[in-house]
């Protein structure tokens, strides 16, 4: 099944954007997700001048990558974030990005009550004319207090949009849901219009994302299913380490060349 298979920039926290380029590139993928994480990884951020992200948008246009995503994590609970994530979506935008993608953010309330689902489509329900006029489509991954498919499901469809739907991190699944993989992806499988495939290494607990085909998740059996669901998601490579982060430079090229060779070995084309 032909789809997008794009790396996040993330993968290259702590280093320049034009070296995630340049990374991505030369391993020979066509796709990025970029990353503007405010206080995280800011490769384009919308306080950069002009003459930055117009540079920028060259150097990916030299290099043959198209920016079909944004990671534009914000706290969508978080009603002082909001307008953030609006001139994320604005910025998604200029690069012709077709997903913008956020994690929904702590749902507490200050008395440390937990917010409904109902209350969260709420918040999502407000942001949709703004991807709708973007031409953008938000897609809410599995992260912290929503840390399953099942759970980001019934949200997305509280909202009731076809500009809302979930973004499946493999390992976040694990991480924070703690879950049966297997089950999950039954339970969610057709709200799901975007994969962050992360492998999940050491204790389900511990901080360990390393390089495709070098942790545990069974993403034959992930590929299985995507298949006989015919779910032609996006997949967006995700490597972020251990909590030391990577090495050097070469440790993170090295590691988005084995996820390249990892997808090619399962039939995959970049």
């Amino acid at each position: 099944m032909k789809r997008i298979i794009a790396v996040n920039s993330n993968c290259y926290h702590g280093y320049s954007i034009e070296e995630a380029i340049d990374g991505i590139a030369a391993a020979g993928f066509h796709y990025i997700e970029l990353t503007a994480t405010k206080g995280w990884t800011e490769h384009v951020f919308p306080d950069q001048s002009f003459q930055r992200l117009c540079r920028v948008k060259q150097r990916l246009q030299d290099k043959g990558l198209i920016p079909f995503s944004m990671s534009g994590h914000c706290n969508l609970m978080d009603t002082e974030r909001i307008q953030d994530f609006i001139d994320n979506i604005h910025l998604a935008a200029f690069y012709g990005c077709e997903y913008i993608v956020s994690s929904i953010g702590e749902a507490h309330l200050e008395d440390k009550a937990v917010v409904s689902n109902e209350e969260v489509a709420k918040h999502i329900r407000a942001l949709v004319p703004e991807l709708e006029k973007n031409g953008l489509t938000l897609v809410l991954e599995v992260h912290g207090d929503h840390g399953t498919g099942k759970i980001l499901k019934e949200i997305a469809q509280l909202v009731g949009s076809d500009r809302v739907a979930v973004a499946y991190d493999t390992a976040n699944a694990l991480f924070y849901g703690n879950v049966d993989l297997s089950e999950d992806l039954d339970a969610s499988m057709d709200a799901i219009r975007y994969f962050h495939l992360k492998d999940k290494g050491g204790e389900r607990t511990v901080w360990d994302f390393p390089a495709l085909g070098k942790g545990w998740i069974d993403f034959p059996m992930i590929f299985d299913k995507l298949e006989q669901a015919g779910n032609d998601s996006p997949f967006s490579i995700e490597i972020e380490f251990t909590q030391a982060g990577s090495k050097n430079l070469e440790e993170v090229n090295q590691a988005v060349r084995d996820s390249a060779e990892y997808l090619k070995a399962h039939g995959f084309e970049l």
